[in-house]
């Protein structure tokens, strides 16, 4: 996909993410900076200020979307989606462009605003990419911890809501949360990008456990870390909502469908059942964007038309607590 080296766009494969073995590994986001309610740090908590960069097909982006939705920060934080496209630049925003925010730059690329606020920076340009349209710099690329900016930073200025990281959960949430990152994010990654048999049989077998784990936990409870939903559970849905149209097939997970387990499938009925977060699940588009021919994996641009999945069917999670 390229990235940027000291300021200028490359193809050059620098910053890969495959081992020696063949086997994908997640490089670390490079931009950590935190948004704060008192602004220590140097990034308050100010509506209107910061804009959110995602792509439909991203299952990492999607967690950020999810959070601006059930937080209520749609009218604090700006959203703008990105596409990937045939001999592009990695992210871009179509022919027409985006004026950045606070700029009057009309970037092309997402990797523009990278090099506006750090000019000779070296990073993978990834989706979600959090901007600060006040310092034109970018805040946080890394989603696990944007969603912990959303989730609390902004409760001064947002509705009422609840909070998906409560303090007597944490360490259960954690534990949970390193568990899915393992055993299905980065699994499912490694089943689609990994460059050997070997890899590719390892992550297959570390995902179909995972799952197996997590039906066995939802047949004795709501929610990951109980009877009301958490953080642990939006981490994990963006993953289950396209396992089935694109994961099964596209990414090799083929030994069963998220459909197949009794638990999971209720479970995920439950969550995209959640008011709004329909809304913020374009399946069609994420197929577009993952089997397009720019897309993450090899495909000749043809978009598989099924399956048919109904996830407004009824689910039966209510015969455990109700969520708070």
């Amino acid at each position: 996909m390229g990235h940027l080296l000291d300021g200028a766009w490359t193809h050059e494969n620098v910053l890969g993410e495959r081992n020696a073995d063949g086997l994908y590994i997640k490089r670390a986001a490079q931009y950590r900076h935190r948004i704060t309610a008192d602004g220590e740090g140097g990034f308050e908590a100010e509506p209107g200020r910061y804009h959110l960069y995602h792509a439909t097909a991203c299952p990492w982006a999607h967690r950020t979307v999810l959070f601006r939705v059930l937080k209520k920060l749609e009218p604090l934080v700006s959203l703008t989606d990105t596409a990937q496209e045939e001999g592009g630049r990695g992210w871009g925003f179509g022919p027409e462009g985006h004026l950045v925010p606070g700029t009057d730059h009309r970037a092309r690329w997402l990797h523009e605003l990278y090099t506006l606020g750090d000019p000779g920076c070296t990073t993978r340009v990834s989706v979600p990419t959090l901007w600060d349209a006040k310092t034109c710099k970018v805040v946080n690329n890394e989603s696990s911890e944007i969603i912990r900016m959303f989730n609390a930073a902004f409760a001064d200025h947002a509705p009422p809501t609840p909070d998906y990281y409560p303090a007597p959960l944490r360490n259960e949430i954690d534990a949970v949360n390193a568990f899915v990152l393992d055993g299905v994010n980065n699994a499912i990654n490694g089943c689609g990008y990994s460059s050997s048999q070997a890899a590719y049989d390892m992550s297959f077998d570390k995902l179909f456990e995972t799952l197996d784990a997590l039906e066995d936990r939802l047949s004795r409870q709501r929610y990951l870390c109980g009877d009301a939903q958490t953080e642990a559970d939006w981490r994990l849905f963006p993953n289950l909502v396209r396992f089935d149209p694109i994961s099964y097939v596209g990414y090799k997970c083929n030994k069963r469908r998220v459909e197949d387990y009794p638990n999971l499938s209720n479970y995920l009925r439950d969550l995209y059942q959640t008011p709004g977060i329909a809304a913020s699940c374009d399946i069609e588009g994420m197929k577009r964007g993952v089997f397009g021919k720019a897309g993450p994996i090899g495909s000749n641009g043809i978009v598989p038309r099924g399956p048919e999945i109904d996830h407004w069917r009824p689910h039966d999670r209510g015969r455990f607590a109700k969520a708070a």
